[in-house]
């Protein structure tokens, strides 16, 4: 017996990755090799609807669905998967976006094989709660960071995506970014430029946190913290991530604060806004969802 019913291919059709192009292509060459295999496509409508659908198709039978889009569209996908509660749901994601990082770092073979041969595993999520007796809670399945990351998202949404106009809005990001300040569970305050807490080895394209093998199922998720220092140090640090990579980074379970003033935090493309003294806790759901690599 397969490891799932149908595939649903969730997609946007003003991706600019021609998400629609590669998500038809999929779905013809699954019905080439595997006829007897339902597949249908389901094409976003605004942001947030990836959530809503895969929310609605995880409710019943095994589902895999597959977002055919960047980072940002597979984590609504994986949320909404999460909400179903339904651990039968198998989620994947074709690359269709500028932010590939998740497919980038996992990938162990063409997904089109992978769904033919079934080869389902598990691996773990970054679970973000923000608040108390009624916190939001959210999923990532790469990484989730505070600082100079969400700050660089902002201005590449806000200036487009194309090579040049991202250059242009990397500087512009880094020419005004603060530092910000958060209160630990011990009790001390801290100043960073950036952290970023990451469920894979790899991000922003080049740019290597870990020298550690970063494996997405093993129960823990690495650290990167940049205290505050000079700018033309951070830009130092940056160097070294995307030529380098930073080295050996400290792996935990569970990584709580508080946050002394409003700021964007980024779960995995997604930007979204934390208030001023809201309690934060991130920690790691052990092989929390069924995926293919």
């Amino acid at each position: 017996m397969r490891a799932f019913d149908r595939v649903v291919l969730i997609f946007n059709p003003a991706s600019t990755g021609n998400a629609s192009a590669l998500a038809v292509e999929l779905r013809d060459e699954l019905q080439r090799r595997q006829p007897d295999l339902p597949v249908t496509l389901q094409k976003t409508e605004h942001a947030g609807h990836a959530r809503d659908l895969a929310r609605d198709a995880a409710h019943t039978g095994r589902p895999l669905l597959v977002s055919v889009s960047g980072d940002g569209g597979y984590n609504e996908v994986v949320n909404g998967a999460m909400q179903a509660g339904n651990d039968a749901v198998v989620c994947a994601v074709l690359p269709a976006g500028d932010a590939n990082d998740h497919r980038r770092a996992t990938r162990e073979q063409p997904l089109v094989d992978a769904i033919v041969t079934g080869s389902v595993t598990r691996i773990d999520l970054l679970r973000l709660t923000v608040g108390g007796s009624a916190p939001t809670t959210r999923y990532a399945h790469s990484y989730i960071g505070l600082g100079l990351t969400p700050v660089v998202a902002v201005d590449l949404e806000k200036g487009g995506k194309e090579s040049l106009k991202e250059a242009l809005a990397v500087m512009r990001a880094f020419s005004r970014f603060r530092p910000f300040e958060i209160q630990l569970e011990n009790g001390s305050r801290q100043r960073f430029d950036s952290i970023v807490f990451a469920n894979i080895s790899q991000m922003a394209k080049v740019a290597t946190l870990s020298e550690d093998d970063g494996r997405p199922d093993d129960g823990r998720f690495e650290v990167i913290t940049v205290k505050h220092t000079a700018k033309w140090r951070l830009l130092g640090i940056a160097l070294k991530a995307a030529l380098r990579g930073l080295g050996p980074q400290p792996s935990v379970r569970e990584y709580s604060f508080t946050n002394l003033e409003p700021m964007p935090i980024q779960v995995d493309g997604e930007v979204m806004d934390l208030g001023a003294g809201a309690a934060v806790r991130i920690h790691i759901a052990h092989q929390a969802m069924q995926t293919l690599l």
